[in-house]
């Protein structure tokens, strides 16, 4: 990365200062500091804070200490071409034309490879997202949890780490068992047969659809059998119906799972059982008003909480824990579950379960997002005409598409809730912001066909002078290009997937800015190849960074 090589630079200096004698011994070992752009332009292309960091450590004035390290910076040079003290004692830097050539030839050189790294190392992470209920269709804020998880997993790979993705199926239940009792009455009514429907059962057409299917398939046959036996296969047939749904809306939006794990399994083979009697041995739970409760206040939760009700049956938090051992068990080294905001108050019981059966808290990470909010136009849009309840996701790629969905749902912080624009998503115009980016990389695609048809060739990215790229249209260009693997390590360490969308925008807007001032075709030979070759890595940058949001790079719009 960028960022590394003028850290690097600029800790050689300051440990250059320390042998000088301008600097104490206190000044080494080199702190970790940040080297960032910074706000205003105009104050370089880079700004380091290592003087303020520094400044306790060796007990000297900022200003004082980052001119020290200034004076052993080595400017101009292959990596530099000017540094200035600035402000507190900031390091402001310009890169020389040099660097900006040497990694311009290196998007071209890494290709699709170009913003990845090895900082993972081939760890084994499992990634778990979505894991909805199979007791309906996916509604849009599935969607977003979708499209998080897939982007973080994407951005992980990206980082090095081996990625499992994976789909918890929630098929064991009372939700599973009202879904089953809903088909089942609906199944009955549609044979003429009396039933009644169920309080806690749902109303959604989807439901009708599915006992429907069971009447064209089995027609009267279940019927006549014990209550027990239809109830159970009814309930197959649903559970498979729903996940069928389920997995057809994922495929649809971009999204497929390495593992569909089932909660049941975990009853069947006894792994609940196991871990509540070793949560016993441990003096870990306690039995009061019939039910079973773990001591989570021991683990930093703010009560205890429930694994078996008074009726016997185990709460989702039973499983929850053998199903995370499980995960261990696999191999995997870390895990991450991305998790609606609903669910935010299981964090601290689930961290507590895992780390009371000696799991490090550390390996364990949750990544809440937060709900989202349809409008079109920018009012609330709460019914869908299909299903007469809520949208789904299925109903929101049929009105806006996977490109337009997987970017909205990326581009807002997890944290943040969002407001999904419905008209602004389907919006052919710059103010539509997958649309501005997806038109910026099809138009560097048309440049690229017209200078075929004109017989130009494609430059090659040794042989183009880059020296001649010196107009500030092309150098901001330039920089935007060569800041991805940057951005892919922040936005995949710190798990904040909306940067990608934030720099995509920035770099197709620096590409729009630069064609207005500056003809790429142009009577001037080495200055067109020079140009060819920078719209050609602007062409790369967009489509890896939109590789990784789950976007398609369109070539003509």
């Amino acid at each position: 990365m960028l960022t590394q090589e003028l850290r690097a630079e600029i800790a050689r200096a300051a440990e250059r200062a320390v042998a000088s004698g301008d600097l104490p011994a206190s000044a080494t070992p080199v702190p970790p500091f940040d080297v960032e752009p910074p706000r205003d332009p105009r104050h370089g292309d880079y700004a380091a804070n290592l003087a303020l960091v520094l400044a306790r450590a060796v007990g000297r004035p900022p200003r004082e200490i980052g001119a020290a390290i200034l004076r052993h910076l080595p400017a101009p040079s292959e990596l530099v071409d000017h540094a200035e003290l600035a402000g507190q004692g900031f390091l402001n830097l310009t890169l020389a034309p040099s660097c900006l050539s040497r990694w311009l030839r290196r998007v071209h050189a890494e290709d699709r490879r170009f913003g990845h790294t090895d900082v993972g190392r081939g760890r084994r992470v499992l990634v778990e997202y979505v894991s909805a209920n199979p007791s309906g269709p996916l509604h849009v804020g599935s969607g977003r949890g979708g499209a998080v998880g897939e982007t973080v997993a994407r951005l992980l790979e990206a980082l090095g780490y081996r990625v499992s993705r994976e789909y918890y199926v929630n098929d064991y239940g009372n939700q599973v068992d009202a879904l089953a009792r809903s088909v089942e009455a609906r199944y009955l009514e549609a044979l003429g047969r009396p039933a009644a429907f169920p309080e806690d059962g749902y109303q959604g057409a989807y439901v009708v659809e599915i006992a429907r299917q069971i009447v064209r398939e089995h027609g009267a046959q279940l019927a006549e059998v014990d209550g027990a036996e239809r109830f159970s296969r009814i309930q197959s047939i649903a559970l498979a119906a729903m996940l069928a749904d389920i997995r057809n809306t994922l495929e649809a939006f971009g999204i497929t799972f390495d593992t569909w794990f089932s909660e049941r399994t975990l009853h069947e083979r006894g792994a609940v059982r196991r871990v509540l009697e070793e949560l016993r041995e441990r003096d870990l739970v306690y039995e009061q008003d019939g039910a079973l409760w773990f001591r989570a206040t021991r683990f930093g939760d703010d009560k205890d909480r429930v694994l078996v009700r008074g009726d016997g049956r185990p709460t989702y938090f039973a499983a929850d824990i053998p199903y995370h051992l499980d995960k261990y068990a696999r191999g995997f080294e870390h895990l991450i579950d991305v998790w609606g905001v609903d669910h935010i108050g299981d964090v601290a019981r689930l961290r507590g379960g895992l780390q009371a059966l000696g799991k490090d808290p550390a390996t364990l990470e949750f990544l809440i997002h937060q709900h989202v909010r349809l409008r079109n136009e920018g009012e609330a849009v709460r019914m869908s005409k299909r299903t007469g309840e809520f949208v789904t996701l299925r109903d929101l790629l049929g009105a806006v598409g996977r490109d337009a969905a997987r970017f909205f749902f990326v581009m807002t912080s997890p944290g943040a809730p969002m407001d999904f624009d419905l008209a602004l998503a389907q919006r052919r115009s710059a103010d539509n912001p997958v649309y501005y980016v997806q038109y910026a990389h099809a138009r560097i695609c048309s440049i690229l066909r017209e200078a075929e048809r004109a017989g130009i060739p494609m430059p090659q990215a040794e042989g183009t002078d880059l020296a001649l790229l010196t107009s500030p249209e092309e150098r901001v260009l330039a920089k935007r290009v060569i800041m991805l693997p940057d951005i892919v390590h922040a936005a995949g360490t710190r798990r904040e997937p909306q940067r990608l969308c934030a720099y995509a925008r920035e770099l197709a807007e620096a590409f729009h800015v630069f064609y207005t001032q500056c003809r790429v075709l142009t009577d001037d030979a080495t200055l067109t190849a020079a140009r060819l070759m920078l719209v050609d890595a602007a062409r790369r940058g967009l489509r890896n960074t939109l590789d990784l949001v789950g976007v398609a790079a369109a070539e003509r719009m």
